[in-house]
């Protein structure tokens, strides 16, 4: 694990990005291989979700350029996915057969997806900042 993410807060904040992408990854393959026809946008914007907690979690828990490019393009896909479907699902909520991830900004998770992009996006800027002044 990188030096900015291999203990405390970083640590913890990996932990939480690894847990959202299993469960999102689990939830919309369940989905997509049982009941695809009931609400295929839901559980494809499901399976989208999944694909982006996987880059995040990979892009925040290893060092270099690359990994670190990677962790700011998926937090700020995350943010932008979910006051997306947040905003949509709200006002247009025949327009989705099934709950998302990002459904109505993550309530069926507390919130945590509305809030998570912004603790990386957070997290990703101090820990640029830490690395280029210790340069």
């Amino acid at each position: 694990m990188s030096g900015r993410t291999g203990s405390g807060f970083g640590r913890l904040l990996v932990a939480v990005y690894a847990v959202f992408a299993l469960s999102a990854t689990g939830r919309s393959t369940v989905q997509l291989l049982t009941k695809a026809g009931e609400a295929p946008v839901a559980y494809a914007l499901s399976a989208f979700a999944a694909l982006v907690y996987v880059a995040a979690t990979v892009g925040l828990a290893r060092d270099g350029e690359r990994a670190t490019r990677v962790a700011w393009v998926a937090c700020i896909v995350e943010a932008v996915g979910v006051i997306t479907v947040g905003t949509v699902s709200d006002l247009r909520p025949e327009w989705f057969d099934d709950a998302t991830v990002w459904s109505d900004f993550g309530v069926g998770y507390g919130y945590l997806p509305l809030v998570l992009p912004f603790v990386g996006l957070f997290w990703l800027a101090r820990s640029s900042r830490s690395s280029v002044a210790g340069a």
